[in-house]
């Protein structure tokens, strides 16, 4: 997590990185550091990269 100073303000950007590529696979900008900020750029990512379910 980190922030970034725009115009309008504090914005706040919670980002996943996979660490064998080192590329950014999610991320997501609000203006509150939350814990539904870091929940909300999980769920992009397991949405959009689909991980194995292991059992």
């Amino acid at each position: 997590m980190t922030y970034i100073w725009t115009a309008s303000g504090w914005l706040y950007l919670a980002a996943v990185m996979d660490l064998y590529s080192c590329k950014i696979v999610g991320y997501s900008l609000s203006i509150r550091m939350t814990a539904d900020l870091v929940c909300a750029t999980l769920q992009i990512v397991i949405h959009t990269r689909q991980p194995p379910i292991k059992s």
